[in-house]
């Protein structure tokens, strides 16, 4: 799909407003190249897991086992509020952060000060479309820009420096299925993306896309589900194409430069249960495989299925890309080739790829099955094929008749799921998340009615035998599969970083950021940060000093830990060693004295209307039914704290009368609905969608004893900031 040329006026104005406001720029910015990406300065983290190796491990080792007793913390930014899971980039002491709903931060990276922020304005109906539509994973890196995947299915590009749009191309409609929560890696130039893809949207929407990461024009668009042409249509057992639904490549990928192959996992179709679809005899791809795509054309050079499902266990988690010897251990690895040559070095693409909790090392040259591992209690699969790689399942967990009770483990929930796992070249080991459930599945009878988008009913509880103890890591050796060590605790587990220093950086749901021994797995280091960490750790050094940074927010697993109670604030946290110093000042912020603003420094020009505005609230520019409408979402909103007649209390300023038309007298309803909107609810700016933002500037208005008019508020930035409030 071409670029778009077009830039909306109202996203475009409000995102430089966005940016005028912080009144920053990052100066001397070094433009950021691909063989930086692909060997980065031990002081940056220039992508989601800092390599294209998916390893999660930074060679910084300033903290240490010795010293890490020593780290505290620097300083913490509030993020706003939706479903956070970010993960900082930093390039040369620059922090690149994204919150949720497409919300990108610039901070330096050393004092936490915000040089600018981006705001995408997503449309109104979105959350009509797509479920759980604002989580924003990462973004990346390249040259000038900053690179995401927008919630309404856009590729977009920011200007590092100022934070202004550059680019933007659509991808797909929003409405027509497709749910984009990761953002973009960069190889060769390309931003590689993925997502998941809704039933309504069909085969199309399921697509992994690879863009010009300088100009947005797209590259190439591979489907994921085999049709057409594919040799691998019959797989699906001749059901029509249009009912192949739902395998989607949610998370990120993984990049081989020297092979120029990309590594990305696919998940579920949907419904789940075969027997909805053409039987348990087929296999329907490419769901829940690793693929190996070329990074110039996309074209699909291998892949390997890690299970036929039949119960939504995802296989899209990160692949690891190593390279050593091959030399498992019999007495710990279940599965594993016969022809393992000894004392070779194999490129291998390893980890755990998919809920299952299962290690698979592939060789990534082939796609070859070199061996396999459960890392926790699992019955889904019963046995895997050395030579040729081929998964069997569990027959007693696979259905065949609607209705049946089947017990499975790991639950839908995993196993593993998104929170990533790490890999130290230290001691050769892979470090993995994961969480001991299980369930009781049942797939639905359709002609029962409507049985959701998977088809199935489930009750997940906890596994047996792990004594109440939702939350593990467990440490695989890469090289033999043997387990090294296992932490078991109450909380469930999140993502994982390791170090240099010999540490291995963990979070959990409780809200403790850990610092652990990489060799044993003892806890070195403890804070509890209040909240659950839901955010992908990193660590940076600026100035000779070494950071670690972490974020917070919601998790979604808490009844299986009903006893624990945690936050659920969005918070971005950074630690350091004691000669790091805290309390440090940002660059000097340029003052901001605009005609006009509110707060200005300018005095108003006579007769109050300072903003040289071209129509005034006191003409009509609100209709009746949107100042009703403001109404009720003042009532459900604001009325808490403002009280039912606007007039506040206790320290809460009121929203009718004299003083609030003395504040405001003479200023733009361009200003009034940006106020609204980024500071109201407290703590929960932007949780309306601006349709109701603009609703309650209607309703103030009349409150305040302005007439209604024929017409409505338009959104549009420019007209309302060319209203002046009388």
């Amino acid at each position: 799909m071409a670029r778009l040329s077009r830039f909306a006026m109202g996203a475009a104005l409000a995102a430089l407003a966005a940016t005028q406001i912080m009144a920053q720029t990052v100066s001397d910015f070094p433009a950021v190249t691909d063989a930086e990406i692909q060997n980065p300065d031990p002081a940056d983290w220039l992508s989601w897991r800092r390599t294209l190796d998916s390893w999660g491990y930074s060679p910084l080792d300033q903290i240490d086992r010795d010293n890490v007793q020593q780290l505290r913390m620097v300083w913490a930014m509030p993020l706003n509020s939706g479903h956070q899971e970010g993960t900082p980039l930093v390039h040369d002491g620059i922090m690149y952060f994204p919150g949720p709903a497409d919300t990108i931060h610039a901070i330096d990276a050393r004092s936490g000060q915000l040089i600018w922020r981006y705001q995408r304005h997503l449309p109104d109906d979105i959350g009509d479309y797509l479920p759980v539509y604002d989580t924003t994973r990462n973004v990346a890196i390249y040259g000038h820009l900053i690179i995401g995947n927008s919630a309404d299915d856009y590729l977009y590009a920011l200007d590092a420096r100022t934070g202004e749009l550059v680019w933007e191309t659509q991808i797909m409609d929003y409405r027509h299925g497709a749910k984009q929560s990761s953002g973009p890696i960069i190889a060769n130039g390309l931003a590689i993306t993925g997502r998941s893809c809704e039933p309504e949207g069909g085969p199309d929407a399921c697509v992994i896309t690879a863009h010009n990461a300088l100009t947005g024009e797209e590259v190439w668009r591979t489907p994921i589900i085999a049709q057409g042409q594919d040799p691998n249509d019959p797989t699906w057992g001749g059901v029509p194409l249009a009912d192949r639904q739902q395998v989607g490549a949610w998370m990120l990928a993984s990049f081989d430069p020297a092979l120029g192959l990309i590594y990305m996992g696919t998940s579920v179709s949907a419904p789940t249960p075969k027997i909805r679809l053409a039987g348990n005899d087929y296999t329907y791809l490419y769901h829940n495989s690793t693929l190996a795509l070329d990074v110039n054309t996309g074209r699909i050079v291998w892949h390997y299925q890690h299970m036929v499902d039949q119960w939504d266990i995802d296989h899209t988690f990160p692949r690891m890309l190593i390279d050593e010897e091959v030399a498992p251990d019999p007495s710990q690895v279940a599965w594993m080739a016969p022809d393992i040559e000894a004392g070779r070095t194999y490129r291998v693409v390893t980890g755990v790829p998919g809920k299952s909790g299962i290690v698979y090392t592939l060789d990534r040259e082939t796609g070859r099955f070199l061996w396999a591992r459960p890392t926790l209690m699992q019955n889904l699969v019963q046995s895997i094929d050395g030579a040729t790689g081929r998964v069997t399942l569990n027959p007693d967990t696979v259905p065949t008749a609607y209705g049946q009770s089947i017990t499975i483990c790991p639950a839908p929930t995993g196993g593993a799921n998104y929170p990533a796992g790490a890999y130290s070249p230290l001691t050769q080991t892979m470090y993995f998340p994961v969480q001991n459930t299980c369930a009781e599945m049942s797939a639905l009878d359709p002609a029962e009615g409507d049985t959701g988008v998977y088809g199935v009913a489930s009750r997940a509880f906890m596994a047996p035998d792990v004594g109440g103890m939702l939350g593990a890591i467990h440490a695989v050796n890469a090289v033999n599969g043997r387990s090294e060590w296992t932490h078991l605790q109450r909380a469930g587990t999140q993502s994982l970083l390791t170090t240099g220093g010999g540490l291995l950086f963990a979070g959990d749901a409780e809200g403790h950021f850990m610092a652990m021994d990489q060799r044993d797995g003892s806890v070195l280091w403890d804070m509890n940060l209040g909240s659950s960490v839901t955010g992908y750790p990193a660590t940076f050094a600026v100035d000779g000093q070494q950071y670690v940074a972490v974020s917070t927010g919601f998790w979604l697993s808490d009844n299986f830990t009903p006893e624990i109670v945690h936050g659920r604030q969005n918070t971005l946290f950074v630690f350091a060693l004691p000669e790091a110093g805290i309390g440090h000042r940002g660059p000097q912020r340029a003052q901001i004295n605009p005609a006009g603003a509110l707060g200005s420094a300018d005095p108003p020009q006579p007769g109050g209307n300072i903003g040289g505005f071209t129509r005034m609230a006191s003409a009509g520019v609100f209709s009746t039914a949107q100042a009703e409408a403001g109404l009720a979402a003042y009532t459900r909103n604001c009325a808490a704290c403002h009280g039912p007649s606007l007039q506040g209390a206790g320290g809460v300023p009121p929203l009718a009368g004299a003083a609030f038309m003395s504040h405001w007298r003479g200023r733009s309803l361009g200003e009034l609905f940006t106020y609204l909107r980024e500071s109201m609810p407290p703590g929960a700016g932007g949780s309306l969608s601006d349709a109701e933002y603009l609703a309650l500037v209607a309703y103030l208005l009349q409150a305040n004893g302005l007439p209604a008019g024929e017409q409505g508020l338009d959104q549009d930035a420019a007209l309302l900031a060319a209203i002046g409030i009388s």
